[in-house]
């Protein structure tokens, strides 16, 4: 009887420690590509615009889930896709209608991809009033509502097909030298396309760029017998760089015109905006030095330059990044965003008389000027007023530049305007909230939520993760960290730690977000027993224009002094073990990587650089001259920033690993350093992933964060 009792005893006891017992994660759970990532992101809502009509957008049907007031209902059916394939003939359906679009506010007609091409649906007469077939050997296609053309490019050349499917060809001389309708200026100062339609459609101007006076740096497909040489067209910093040109094609005519911008050597054409009454083209134009901007205006006829509406100067660099935007209302004012104060804000200029005044001011930045309530004559914004790492939507009045913070002023935020700007659809969340979707009136504070997210990870042992600032290598500056203690911590135990870091320009890594926006790489390695730390330091994004051109000239320096700062701090902490400190990055994160490994030997005991940059002489023009003028400018500079000097430095663990044919920090950088470590005697590691560009895409992804997690495991544990 007293061995029943001590039995039962132990069952009463162990049943409850297995019951509350938590999961455990997998790199499958966790990273981007892996087999069950998906299954634990957050439920979400999907939804678009039809005008000032919230649609609830899913696989097989669509619904009105709010009604023109902004008030929400109950969901009605518009329509669902057996209804759409009903008249749909010659084997064409429609897959997935989460990808509807509502392009006309004022019409009862749907845009909808399927598997031969797209078709405008009318759901109230249930007929097909359009459709094109999927363009064949077809990219960069960019289709204009009012007018239903479409540009594309086709083995380099420009095309237009018209809405009544006739094929117009505007280049015929395209080549991979030579290319037409692309992104040019290798996607810098904002630019992400090459096709750029006049407001109603009539007129369409792109971009030309004539690369063949650019070195050719030799990329090698190996999945050929042999391989085979698949060059990228790369200007590095100092060499010789494209020449681009602004054509303009007129539908109606059939001709084309250019922009009469002068010699393009050694110029950057960025922000192409159009008129209202598609009679004038205004481009944002920088020289190579990138000190200066100018906003031009052009005769969209002729090609005529006509004036200069703008000029703004800076000693180290001047970086436009949107374009002109008119106002609604207006038709002679128009929004120019600039950091001329040192924060990025909006100013008002009109057509005429050029500047009349700035919009907004203060110590935060403007992210995104996201568009109009033309009943209100209110400007959308979204904004970091609220928080530093946070981004809120606001209404700004043109008439006196009042701010009205539109949402819960915590949290990062992402949302959707309705045509008329009268309401946004706005999904958030924040590091005390999962998720939430709400409907937000943009006339008045007004937040009326429509979803709220469980947390997929509630039965899984998540570490604590927690936020903070510490002060710069210069003593006054805030930065902002994020912690991840191990799972299960102990404060008596002594832990290895991984920093994780970026550092660069146009990118921060700690956000008012869920978990302070930390990545699932950051999550496994605390549940394999490491204390993770990110910071961002100096030079890194959305802090205004001092706290990221102080980096100017010397990447790196500023940069690596504020992460010692970050290190100094984990010392202090006495769970830390301080001989068993890591470091982790891609891109600028991989040159910071390989600099701290190599300017603090005895400091860093593993690091793993992904796609590093190692000499900034390798780097292309637009991005490297910007930030550290040309070499023959800066030569002290490149010599201070170059990793090559440093090989002979390397004490710790350190692994390479590269994407084999990466066009934006071409493999040179990392076979160099490679050199430079034989030649010292220094013994890094090295691996690459055949086939990927810059970024390890896909399945793979899971495969690169196994590799990355190994290599601290076998050597900082």
């Amino acid at each position: 009887m007293k061995l029943i009792k001590i039995i039962a005893v132990l069952l009463l006891t162990t049943i409850p420690a297995m019951a509350q017992q938590k999961k455990q994660f997998t790199l499958d759970d966790l990273i981007y590509g892996g087999s069950n990532y998906w299954n634990l992101t957050p439920d979400n809502m999907y939804a678009t615009w039809w005008g000032d009509i919230l649609v609830k957008t899913q696989v097989d049907n669509v619904s009105i889930i709010s009604n023109q007031k902004g008030e929400t209902i109950e969901p009605q059916l518009l329509f669902t896709s057996s209804k759409v394939n009903s008249v749909l003939n010659d084997g064409e359906r429609v897959g997935n209608l989460m990808l509807a679009t509502f392009p006309y506010s004022d019409k009862t007609q749907v845009m909808i991809p399927t598997n031969k091409g797209k078709v405008l649906y009318d759901w109230e007469k249930n007929e097909v009033v359009w459709k094109s077939d999927r363009l064949a050997d077809a990219s960069s296609e960019e289709m204009e509502k009012t007018s239903m053309n479409t540009a594309f490019v086709r083995d380099w050349n420009l095309f237009v097909r018209t809405a009544n499917g006739e094929e117009l060809q505007v280049s015929t001389d395209g080549s991979r030298e030579l290319q037409y309708g692309k992104s040019v200026h290798r996607d810098e100062f904002g630019i992400t396309k090459g096709t750029f339609w006049s407001p109603k459609g009539n007129l369409l101007a792109f971009y030309r760029m004539d690369q063949s006076m650019v070195a050719d740096y030799p990329q090698v497909n190996i999945d050929e017998t042999p391989a085979e040489l698949e060059p990228d067209k790369y200007p590095m910093a100092g060499q010789t760089s494209h020449k681009v040109t602004v054509g303009v094609f007129d539908v109606n005519t059939r001709k084309t015109i250019y922009l009469q911008a002068g010699d393009p050597t050694d110029r950057y054409f960025t922000n192409i905006a159009w008129s209202p009454d598609e009679k004038t083209i205004y481009m944002l134009e920088s020289p190579r030095s990138q000190d200066k901007m100018e906003l031009v205006a052009y005769d969209a006829e002729t090609g005529a330059r006509l004036n200069v509406l703008y000029t703004e100067t800076h000693p180290k660099y001047v970086e436009p990044l949107t374009p002109i935007t008119f106002l609604p209302w207006d038709s002679s004012k128009f929004i120019l965003q600039s950091q001329r104060d040192g924060y990025n804000h909006l100013y008002l200029f009109d057509v005429e008389k050029g500047f009349e005044r700035q919009l907004t001011s203060g110590k935060f930045v403007v992210l995104e000027l996201v568009g109009f309530n033309e009943s209100e004559k209110s400007i959308i914004i979204k904004s970091n007023e609220a928080s530093t790492i946070g981004e809120s939507y606001y209404s700004v009045s043109v008439k006196n530049g009042k701010r009205t913070l539109l949402d819960s002023g915590s949290g990062t935020h992402r949302a959707t305007l309705s045509a008329n700007g009268k309401f946004l659809f706005d999904r958030w969340n924040s590091p005390t909230v999962v998720g939430k979707t709400d409907l937000l009136s943009t006339s008045k504070p007004h937040i009326e939520n429509l979803l709220t997210s469980e947390d997929p990870w509630k039965d899984y042992d998540v570490p604590e993760i927690t936020g903070g600032t510490l002060k710069a290598a210069d003593g006054t500056t805030d930065l902002y960290y994020r912690l991840i203690k191990p799972t299960n911590f102990n404060p008596s135990k002594k832990y290895p730690v991984v920093i994780y870091v970026y550092g660069g320009p146009h990118a921060r890594m700690v956000a008012d977000a869920r978990n302070y926006s930390a990545g699932g790489w950051e999550i496994y390695m605390a549940q394999l027993g490491y204390v993770v730390f990110v910071m961002d330091n100096r030079g890194s994004a959305d802090r205004g224009l001092e706290f990221e051109n102080v980096t100017f000239r010397h990447l790196g320096q500023n940069e690596m002094q504020d992460q010692m700062k970050g290190v100094e701090f984990l010392k202090s902490l006495p769970y830390v073990d301080g001989d068993r400190i890591g470091v982790h990055g891609w891109s600028f994160g991989g040159f910071m990587t390989t600099s701290l490994m190599c300017n603090y030997p005895d400091v860093f005991k593993v690091g793993v650089a992904g796609g590093p940059v190692i000499d900034w002489k390798y780097y292309e023009v637009m991005y490297g001259e910007r930030y550290m003028d040309t070499p023959e400018e800066n030569p002290e500079g490149y010599e201070q920033t170059s990793l090559l000097n440093k090989a002979d430095q390397l004490k710790g663990r350190l692994q390479i690993i590269i994407g084999y044919n990466d066009p934006t920090c071409v493999p040179q950088h990392s076979l160099s350093f490679l050199k430079a470590c034989v030649a010292a005697g220094t013994q890094p590691d090295f691996f690459a992933y055949p086939g990927h560009g810059h970024n390890v895409m896909g399945s793979d992804r899971v495969h690169l964060h196994e590799r990355i997690t190994r290599y601290f495991e076998d050597y900082l544990k």
